[in-house]
């Protein structure tokens, strides 16, 4: 089941000068530690003069939409699911 939230997170994010991508590897949420096991899209949007770079990326039994906003570095988790159907 899909559930939207905004609510802020930690990320660690790793940047590979080989490949030039800059990937998370880990969020840490309501107190847990989520490692990222596999990064699935990503894209970018402009909100105004304000660039967000959006990631969707997997855990062990959940996924997670997080968006970096480049102005403030802040991380928000923006939707989590379980995989599950409503």
């Amino acid at each position: 089941m899909i559930q939207k939230i905004s609510a802020p997170v930690s990320v660690d994010l790793v940047y590979s000068h080989q490949t030039r991508q800059s990937l998370p590897r880990r969020i840490m949420w309501d107190g847990r530690v989520y490692p990222v096991l596999k990064v699935g899209l990503h894209h970018t949007y402009r909100q105004g003069r304000d660039l967000f770079h959006v990631f969707s990326v997997s855990s062990i039994n959940i996924f997670f939409r997080i968006s970096l906003d480049t102005t403030t570095l802040h991380w928000t988790l923006e939707e989590i699911s379980d995989g599950l159907p409503n």
